[in-house]
């Protein structure tokens, strides 16, 4: 089968086996996956990574355990868990220290014509929902994410930094959610996508004032500035992940009674229900497509400043 291939920082395609499912996994036809900034940090070093990436898809089911699986569109959690630790014992696989993580970590991902996943990861997608929509799920699910962590009261003001792929997601998760979100960033035509989902621009910083900040600016710079915009004891949600250290001054973070709160990945359950409901507008986002073959050229396209999500799509 045709696959992407990382290593030493370069992208290629190349031929290897289909992976063979053990028991309890289902071998998968990816049909569309989405280049996101893990991926590309991934390609600037982050982890260490070499082998196939990749952790946004949709695809088709054609082997499994469980006969009713096969012929299913199915998106998976990508975190493979050990299913017997504390972390698991309450549905916090994504916690598991002894994980893998589908493309990322010691597992290899969904930039291939074939990947394999636990059946218990998977997760059906209703008719309704376009592939181009479901590539979506595991992305907007880390937004859902937030909601799940913080109690985020309907009218209550939130600052987004970012208006990347994932800030946008937020917002539109967030003000359909009740929140009010006012969005900092650069780039006029995804500001437009913002304010289309009801959230308010700005460009300059208004002080410390706001009760929950999320910093998604995917720089070193905005876990800095979050700290700016959030009021005394309010909270600042940090899900930017970037290749590099970042300095912060403390102080204020401590005389100020900050909480700071790193979110990552969500249950995919939110996330195909907003979907499934049309509150969040995706297709907006979807910069260019390109061939699972063409994978250099789609990661060269989604590294250019100002795309949003680039897509693969499967052979068949």
């Amino acid at each position: 089968m045709l696959a992407v291939f990382m290593d030493s920082k370069q992208v290629s395609t190349r031929e290897v086996e289909v992976p063979r499912p053990p028991p309890g996994y289902a071998l998968i036809r990816m049909r569309v996956a989405g280049i996101c900034n893990t991926d590309l940090e991934l390609q600037r070093g982050y982890y260490r990574f070499s082998g196939i990436p990749g952790h946004e898809f949709v695809g088709t089911v054609v082997a499994a355990d469980a006969s009713a699986l096969v012929g299913k569109r199915v998106v998976g959690e990508i975190n493979l868990a050990c299913g017997d630790c504390s972390f698991c014992a309450v549905g916090l696989g994504r916690h598991c220290a002894s994980r893998t993580v589908l493309g990322i970590v010691k597992h290899p991902g969904a930039f291939a014509e074939y990947l394999t996943l636990p059946e218990a990861n998977l997760r059906l997608i209703p008719d309704h929902i376009t592939d181009e929509e479901a590539v979506f799920v595991e992305p907007l699910a880390a937004a859902c994410e937030i909601l799940e962590q913080v109690e985020v009261a309907r009218g209550s003001e939130v600052a987004l930094l970012g208006d990347g792929k994932l800030g946008l997601l937020i917002c539109q998760t967030l003000v359909a959610h009740g929140a009010q979100v006012t969005i900092f960033g650069r780039h006029a035509e995804k500001l437009r996508i913002a304010q289309q989902a009801g959230a308010l621009v700005s460009t300059a910083s208004d002080g410390a004032r706001f009760p929950f900040v999320v910093d998604a600016s995917g720089s070193a710079d905005g876990l800095r500035q979050a700290v700016k915009l959030v009021r005394p004891r309010g909270t600042v949600i940090m899900k930017s992940t970037i290749h590099e250290a970042v300095s912060l001054d403390m102080a204020p973070v401590i005389v100020n009674e900050i909480t700071l709160l790193g979110s990552r990945c969500g249950r995919f359950e939110p996330a195909i229900e907003l979907l499934a409901a049309g509150k969040v507008d995706v297709r907006s986002m979807i910069s260019a497509e390109f061939p699972l073959a063409e994978a250099p050229a789609a990661f060269a396209e989604a590294a250019r400043p100002g795309v949003l999500k680039v897509l693969l799509r499967g052979a068949g």
